[in-house]
């Protein structure tokens, strides 16, 4: 098993873990106390979670794919290094080597919009992954889409513009509970089906 699903897995339960403190919370306060951004908090967190584990599974793919273990994608092939990691180099660069060159390559770069991820799957697989997610989670690709769309565009505006309403100054978007548990559990899903799809 990969080590970035693994780690995604702790990540994503102790958000599940955080938002059954924060339910439990609500449930001992009145109105007067807002927890809401507290369950704002979660959208952020659940996206970071995902883009965290698109970078680290796409990296540890790709070693394998350098070391010989997995086969080459046209992607992979075409994916660029610095000559400096060869010049004057008469033996293969190392593994850490490459595994630093892909990491500051892929460091300012952010993998939570759909088209985005794929991008960086096809430097490890030729599968269409949102095809294949899509139909074992019975959702078709354009909305599978849409609603990943949704949810990393709630991520923006909560850590972008305080996920404030524009059309209804000084207040912010509702949330709920149920809002951040069907995120949770979406994020969840896709990230099962990445790895599937890509294995």
């Amino acid at each position: 098993m990969n080590n970035a699903f693994l780690q995604f897995e702790i990540n994503i339960n102790a958000i599940k873990d955080l938002k059954g403190t924060i339910d439990h919370l609500d449930t001992l306060t009145t109105n007067a106390i807002d927890l809401s951004d507290l369950y704002r908090s979660q959208i952020v967190l659940v996206a970071s979670a995902l883009d965290h584990f698109v970078h680290e599974y796409v990296l540890n793919e790709m070693i394998e794919i350098y070391k010989g273990i997995r086969p080459p994608t046209s992607a992979f092939l075409r994916f660029q290094i610095p000559l400096s990691i060869t010049y004057n180099d008469t033996i293969k660069p190392s593994e850490s080597i490459i595994r630093n060159s892909i990491r500051d390559k892929h460091s300012w770069l952010s993998f939570q919009e759909p088209d985005k991820i794929a991008e960086a799957m096809r430097l490890i697989s030729e599968k269409k992954i949102w095809e294949d997610a899509g139909r074992v989670l019975g959702i078709s690709l354009k909305d599978l889409k849409a609603r990943l769309k949704l949810i990393i565009d709630r991520r923006n505006k909560i850590a972008h513009e305080a996920d404030m309403d524009p059309t209804n100054p000084g207040t912010k978007w509702p949330i709920s509970s149920t809002d951040v548990e069907s995120c949770i559990d979406f994020i969840h899903n896709i990230v099962k089906e990445l790895v599937h799809v890509t294995t």
